[in-house]
């Protein structure tokens, strides 16, 4: 039996244990659970080469090996092409975005940013801030506050990085990263919606994960999933 916590190398590994557990934190998360950063080794991180770890993640998402994004308490989780569909139907809820916007479930400025990321999915994170009117550098905290109340929900994730364009010869920038609806990755990936009940989703997503979680990891995901027994 594979040992989770056993350190890995190369992204091809990476793709095996994600395949295995399903739900990989980049960082520690869950208590005695695996994380990105906990089973690969530090001095690899930001090398900038194919060994890079950081680098892996938007690689995972462009792939459709996993689902990228601050599903969870506010924390970047890869969810595996296998349990993504129910952890979409436990975050995402029974009730549309626009219909979650007009009961006051969601704020004006995460619903502006979703209609502007379904019209051009995969549009780069720079770009969105600027046609979103979030230009200021005060506005900043509110751009990011609706990225992370969609990602909650699961309504959308990040699918990969982009490059700054336009750059003068010898300037470098941070790569951006880049948005896209859940149904749109989904669909791109060809992963089929989980057409089941929230309950449904539960007992898939904790039948598979008592094959390889401890009790108390196990009980923490459950609650950050808000999993009833």
């Amino acid at each position: 039996m594979m040992n989770e916590n056993e350190s890995i190398v190369t992204y091809e590994e990476a793709v095996q244990r994600i395949e295995t557990v399903g739900l990989l934190p980049l960082a520690p998360l869950f208590p005695e659970y695996p994380s990105l950063s906990s089973i690969t080794p530090k001095e690899n991180w930001h090398k900038d080469n194919a060994l890079d770890p950081w680098l892996w993640r938007s690689r995972l998402a462009e792939e459709g090996i996993a689902a990228y994004g601050k599903f969870v308490k506010k924390k970047a989780i890869l969810v595996s092409r296998e349990y993504f569909p129910w952890v979409h139907r436990l975050l995402a809820g029974s009730r549309m975005i626009e219909e979650q916007y007009d009961a006051g479930l969601l704020s004006r400025e995460a619903f502006k940013l979703y209609e502007i990321i379904e019209k051009q999915e995969g549009i780069d994170g720079r770009a969105l801030r600027s046609q979103a009117g979030f230009r200021a550098k005060e506005d900043k905290k509110s751009f990011d506050q609706g990225l992370l109340d969609l990602q909650s929900i699961s309504a959308i994730v990040i699918c990969g990085t982009k490059e700054k364009e336009g750059l003068a010869e010898g300037k470098v920038a941070w790569n951006s990263s880049a948005y896209e609806t859940s149904g749109c990755w989904m669909k791109r990936q060809g992963i089929a919606p989980f057409e089941g009940s929230v309950a449904d989703a539960s007992g898939l997503l904790v039948q598979q994960l008592e094959k390889h979680a401890s009790a108390a990891a196990l009980t923490k995901i459950k609650k950050v999933f808000a999993i009833n027994d």
